[in-house]
């Protein structure tokens, strides 16, 4: 199968080279693609990029926002792009490991047409101290709410079946609540253990806010749609 790995980034020209690099390593061997979305950057990502695809047997394709949309709409415009039976989602600054990837599809191929998402959840934080605490209480309660299994939503390592990545209800903070969406439509939902890194150069391109106090909106909006779909029935076709 191809898998599409999607990297949405804002200003993160300087992680950009390795952080492709270490792709490129992941998935050698393996039939697949790498889509950058690059969220309205006033640094030099779009260079970067460019530079990067001109290169021989390159695996890269870009798409560039005319404005910072936000994260969710980067990942959005990603899948909507890609043209792999499985997308692999990973944040742009480094700290997930690219290593996990092919982990994570391998996983949800061996789970079965039942499975939803291959979610990475990480073991050691490398965040600031205030984001962590934003973190760990945003999944807490987002986890006491939605009882989904899962105790990092927030974690950017996903892999996700192409169609039924399409197929969830989209909103702004859509990206964290994969997992529950992926339930909703009576998929399971598979974990990986997997290791937080430091970030290598620049500072966070998305706020606190996103992540926490917006999010506590968001819970509650994925809470009504659960409630809102009770029953998902198996439709099978039946021959003339």
């Amino acid at each position: 199968m191809m898998i599409s790995v999607v990297i949405p980034c804002k200003n993160e020209a300087e992680n950009l080279g390795l952080l492709l690099d270490e792709v490129d390593a992941a998935f050698a061997g393996r039939d697949y693609e790498v889509i950058v979305v690059d969220d309205g950057s006033t640094d030099r990502t779009a260079d970067v990029l460019s530079a990067r695809m001109a290169r021989e047997g390159s695996k890269l394709r870009c798409i560039r926002h005319d404005r910072s949309a936000g994260q969710s709409a980067a990942v959005r415009s990603g899948v909507f792009a890609a043209r792999g039976d499985i997308i692999c989602t990973m944040d742009g600054d480094g700290q997930n490991d690219p290593a996990y990837l092919p982990q994570l599809a391998d996983a949800l191929l061996a789970a079965g047409p039942g499975a939803g998402v291959a979610a990475g959840q990480r073991l050691k934080r490398t965040d600031t101290w205030l984001k962590q605490r934003a973190s760990r209480f945003a999944n807490n309660l987002r986890q006491s709410v939605l009882k989904d299994g899962t105790r990092d939503s927030g974690c950017g390592l996903k892999a996700v079946p192409a169609e039924l990545f399409r197929s969830l209800p989209y909103f702004d903070g859509w990206h964290r609540y994969i997992p529950a969406l992926a339930v909703r439509e009576g998929r399971t939902v598979i974990h990986l253990d997997v290791t937080d890194r430091q970030r290598r150069h620049g500072q966070s391109n998305y706020g606190i806010l996103d992540r926490g106090l917006r999010g506590v909106l968001d819970l509650f909006g994925v809470w009504w749609l659960r409630k809102r779909r009770k029953v998902v029935p198996t439709a099978t076709e039946i021959g003339r």
